[in-house]
């Protein structure tokens, strides 16, 4: 396979490759480091072909991901043969990104005498059980790696919850190239969405951590715009129920997965972010990078991403709240008013992010021994 000739390369270690912020912040990273050292993809589950087909966008980094096959529940040998991967790549360093990754590859990586080991938290939510503490606490301990967070109500919270000096923070970056402004018709055209009026967007897995029920219940009270949501999940038949209990089926689109997110941000004016629990998702720069307004619950690493001269933050499970903030957005005139993307520019760069992480890679940071 091709990554085998890639002389000591980073590698990212992710639990699977399926469209998630985690899983696309992993690649972005790893796609923009390529341009300075060879960097390589590393998913515990699945296999190449199975991703590909269902995650096209893949192919162009193809050459980059490798697959361990794990199956589910607990795989005792993994962790030997992670080691035999980092020997045999002569890794320059290894970085985990969640749980799974840093208990499986973390403590492979040390023992594999990677020099270099970084482990990023994307959010906290999950620290608030106290088996899954004991664990994190566990493996950090084994694998000894830097400890990141990627903004800095995760660093807190992180700090808290494991009783440790605050993470280093390293903000998610996007590419403000690719995420740039364009042309709204056709974009709006591109996903079979009404050519004029406004149009509020959501970029999420239809699962309850992510709160569209929420922006559900809060589109009845804005009775002048249409809400597009794009993603695919498990709560997708009881969402499609609940937009029509309250006779919203003609102003509820769910677009199911949508891999050109550059169009669906193109095409909306605002971007609703309802979530019940986050870190610093990157739905929140892209969206803002191609020019979209944001209105987001005040959770986790969100407010770090959200431009304080365009944005807005409500109180979390606060549906009036949420009602009220989308209905005055959705009434401005959103063209004449700042754009969000020198915010983004500024504070949430695909290449700020690969520069920091880079720099942690390749000799900035001692060995952890």
């Amino acid at each position: 396979m091709g990554y085998a000739a890639k002389a000591h390369p980073i590698v990212h270690v992710v639990q699977h490759l399926r469209p998630g912020g985690l899983e696309v912040m992993a690649l972005e990273l790893a796609r923009a480091q390529a341009r300075i050292h060879p960097t390589l993809v590393v998913s515990l589950d699945g296999d190449l072909e199975t991703t590909l087909d269902c995650w096209p966008r893949l192919q162009a980094q193809r050459d980059q991901l490798v697959f361990m096959g794990k199956e589910p529940g607990v795989d005792l040998a993994l962790p030997l043969r992670l080691r035999a991967l980092f020997r045999r790549l002569g890794a320059i360093g290894v970085h985990t990104h969640h749980i799974g990754p840093l208990l499986y590859a973390g403590p492979a990586a040390r023992l594999a005498g990677v020099a270099h080991r970084v482990h990023t938290e994307h959010d906290a939510w999950h620290l608030q059980d106290a088996k899954r503490r004991r664990i994190v606490r566990l493996a950090l301990a084994a694998a000894k790696p830097i400890l990141i967070a990627d903004a800095p109500h995760v660093a807190d919270a992180v700090a808290r919850a494991l009783s440790c000096p605050p993470p280093r923070v390293i903000l998610n970056g996007v590419d403000t190239e690719r995420f740039a402004p364009g042309d709204r018709i056709a974009a709006r055209r591109g996903l079979g969405l009404p050519e004029h009026g406004r149009i509020i967007g959501i970029a999420a897995r239809l699962e309850r951590v992510k709160g569209v029920d929420l922006a559900i219940d809060a589109l009845a009270a804005v009775p002048d715009a249409l809400l597009a949501i794009a993603g695919g999940g498990s709560e997708r038949e009881s969402l499609q129920a609940q937009a029509a209990s309250l006779g919203l089926e003609e102003r509820v689109r769910f677009l199911g997965h949508v891999d050109d997110t550059v169009r669906l941000y193109r095409a909306i004016d605002l971007l609703c972010l309802p979530s019940r629990a986050e870190g610093l998702p990157l739905a929140l720069l892209e969206a803002q990078s191609t020019g979209a307004r944001v209105v987001a619950m005040r959770v986790g690493g969100v407010p770090a991403g959200v431009d304080p001269e365009t944005g807005v933050l409500v109180d979390p499970e606060e549906p009036g709240a949420l009602a009220r903030a989308l209905r005055d957005a959705v009434r401005e005139d959103i063209g004449i008013r700042l754009s969000p993307r020198p915010f983004v520019e500024r504070t949430g760069s695909l290449e700020a992010m690969a520069s920091a992480y880079t720099a942690l890679m390749l000799g900035e940071a001692k060995s952890n021994g």
